[in-house]
């Protein structure tokens, strides 16, 4: 696809905004990150024999925003209100173990949600929510904002080791980043960043609630929205099915991280499994995915004029 002056522009507004977005260490480097792991840190623990999360980690891995390896290969997912009642003891040591984790490595209060399956978790500010809730959700964990707070899944069959470590680790990662790699003048920055982009489009990202079987009108939703994706950009609906999100083939990994980072940078939560990247189904915020397939075949034809694909 030839470069437009509508291409050129949206370009450099993305562009701008993406660089808004990430650490300063990235702002002039993020297209030479590459998608590679450090390893998994693991366990430590104290003398009480609990997992002494705040002595894990002295180093993180690149955030997947920036185009490092997102912490997780697929996604952690809340449970659904069946798996929560079956073990409703389970669930409840898992949500204090989840709770204690994030506030000794975050300092910010964390209690069980409202909404069974999530934790919440209480910034001090919209825009480290939001700017978490975006980053948490490209490593490939759950996570939803609302204001201040943030949440993050929680189930009875979260193993210490593995799914309570995911939302941990993310959670300290990116706060890691917001913390120690971005300045007061670039928290501000993002935070009139926000209200620009909630003033064009609001936030579109995956239903909030207790994760329950795929419904017909969901089905008929998310049908809907692949078709428009499909019609405006020629991408292919394909992967893994996830409650409230929509998997779209980009054929390489360059392409889904370019592709990812433009939406989130749209104001819509993206995240990438491989070559392929996640937008949110979502009626209640984008009735019939009409914002989601324009934003998507924007992003498309600008990664097209640019040949990123």
């Amino acid at each position: 696809m030839a470069r437009t002056s509508d291409t050129i522009a949206d370009h450099e507004l993305l562009e701008a905004r993406l660089k808004t977005l990430l650490p300063e260490e990235y702002q002039d480097s993020y297209e030479d990150v590459q998608p590679v792991s450090m390893g998994s840190a693991g366990l430590r623990y104290g003398q009480d024999g609990r997992v002494a999360w705040n002595e894990i980690w002295g180093s993180f891995c690149d955030l997947a925003m920036a185009g490092g390896p997102p912490h997780r290969g697929t996604l952690l997912e809340s449970a659904t209100k069946v798996e929560i009642d079956l073990h409703p003891g389970r669930y409840k040591q898992v949500v204090y173990e989840l709770c204690r984790g994030v506030e000794m490595v975050t300092g910010l209060a964390a209690e069980p949600s409202f909404i069974s399956g999530w934790i919440h978790v209480d910034c001090p500010s919209t825009n480290m929510a939001g700017w978490l809730a975006r980053a948490i959700n490209m490593e490939n964990v759950s996570a939803h904002v609302d204001g201040m707070v943030l949440h993050l899944p929680a189930g009875p069959r979260f193993r210490l080791e593995k799914e309570i470590k995911n939302v941990v680790t993310s959670i300290a990662k990116t706060c890691h980043y917001w913390l120690g790699h971005t300045s007061v003048a670039q928290h501000r920055a993002i935070a009139d960043l926000f209200r620009v982009m909630e003033f064009e489009s609001p936030l579109v990202q995956a239903p909030f609630s207790t994760r329950n079987t795929r419904t017909a009108a969901f089905e008929k939703s998310r049908g809907e929205v692949a078709e428009k994706i499909h019609s405006q950009t020629r991408l292919q609906a394909n992967g893994r099915e996830y409650h409230g999100w929509l998997g779209v083939d980009c054929l390489k990994a360059r392409p889904a991280i370019w592709m990812m980072r433009v939406m989130v940078a749209s104001n819509v939560l993206c995240r990438r499994e491989g070559n392929l990247i996640y937008v949110p189904v979502n009626p209640s915020t984008d009735r019939n995915g009409d914002r989601v397939a324009e934003l998507l075949a924007r992003a498309y034809r600008v990664a097209s004029a640019q040949r990123v694909f």
